[in-house]
């Protein structure tokens, strides 16, 4: 049976997205993610609420940042939530995107190292070992996660790096326990992904294939396949103009990328959007989406799993997110 996995932002209040996470592990989905989404929702929230009302479904992070949270605070959020759901938790880690990190003040220098070194220092601290860390980003000196009251035991955390380019997927194969491919990206992307994640994973005397991959991809279903691909083209739309560097990764051409950004910027208002998504073929949003009818949105992950994604998690967009859970649910 395929694993299916799913993808909440902020579309949708705590208690429906509660109950999406609900629904989709009675339908036998194995996890569902939840993202720090831009500045609007926090995710290690919304994950507790999704550990705390579910019984089986793992929860990941997928992503939040490695500049905003300290690395030993890292560690304990990660832990807590273990201790909530243990074993249930998964720790997916990501360095952030432009503009947003500069309008905040977070200079994103060095990302590859500053990666490395908290994935090094988090796995230490979640093992239940004193760290003591003198690197370029991170400086711990002694540190552990201090148990007072509670059972001091390793904490059974997977790591995942949110890779776009092809450095960062080289290291993620190389120290990482999993990646998460990104959303809005092409089939032969990942085609690509996966020579270099094997790169990294082969500097560390190991396989791919001991790598987790799980992947985001947009999903539209509809009936009325139309319906189904102008529900996606807002937000392809959105990522064309504030995130082009992941439409470049698909192979998105420049003459597209260009007339977009005239329109569209960071941030933008609904208006906007709207307006740039008129210029958005809907050639363009089935290849970088999975959007149109039941078997049409089958065939696209198909696709995805065929080009390494090992758990599609599924980022449903348009109201009845049960009917698409059912149709994975019955794949």
């Amino acid at each position: 049976m395929t694993r299916m996995a799913l993808y909440l932002q902020d579309a949708h209040s705590f208690g429906e997205a509660i109950e999406h996470a609900q629904y989709a592990e009675q339908r036998g989905f194995e996890a569902v993610w939840q993202a720090d989404s831009r500045l609007v929702r926090e995710a290690s929230v919304p994950m507790a609420a999704f550990a705390a009302t579910t019984e089986r479904l793992k929860v990941g992070s997928g992503v939040i940042d490695i500049w905003t949270r300290n690395p030993a605070r890292l560690a304990s959020l990660f832990s807590t939530l273990d201790d909530l759901a243990p074993g249930r938790v998964l720790a997916g880690l990501g360095a952030w995107w432009e503009p947003l990190a500069t309008k905040v003040g977070v200079d994103r220098v060095h990302p590859l190292t500053a990666m490395r070194e908290v994935v090094t220092v988090l796995r230490a601290l979640l093992a239940n070992e004193t760290v003591s860390f003198d690197g370029e980003f991170v400086h711990l000196d002694g540190v552990e996660l201090d148990y007072v009251y509670q059972e001091r035991r390793p904490k059974d955390v997977p790591i995942y790096i949110g890779a776009t380019g092809m450095k960062m997927m080289e290291l993620t194969g190389e120290i990482a326990d999993g990646v998460v491919l990104n959303y809005l990206v092409s089939p032969a992307y990942n085609r690509t992904a996966m020579e270099h994640l094997t790169i990294g994973a082969e500097r560390a005397g190991r396989s791919v294939d001991d790598l987790d991959r799980p992947q985001l991809v947009v999903c539209s279903v509809d009936e009325d396949r139309q319906a189904a691909l102008d529900g996606a083209r807002l937000l392809v739309t959105q990522y064309l103009g504030q995130q082009p560097h992941i439409m470049k990764a698909s192979g998105v051409g420049g003459d597209l990328l260009e007339e977009i950004g005239k329109v569209l910027t960071w941030p933008a208002t609904h208006d906007e959007v709207v307006a740039a998504s008129k210029l958005v073929p809907d050639d363009v949003v089935q290849m970088i989406c999975a959007a149109g009818t039941p078997d049409e949105v089958r065939a696209k992950i198909d696709e995805y799993i065929d080009a390494g994604c090992t758990c599609p998690i599924l980022y449903p967009l348009g109201p009845d997110v049960r009917t698409m859970i059912d149709t994975f649910a019955q794949a």
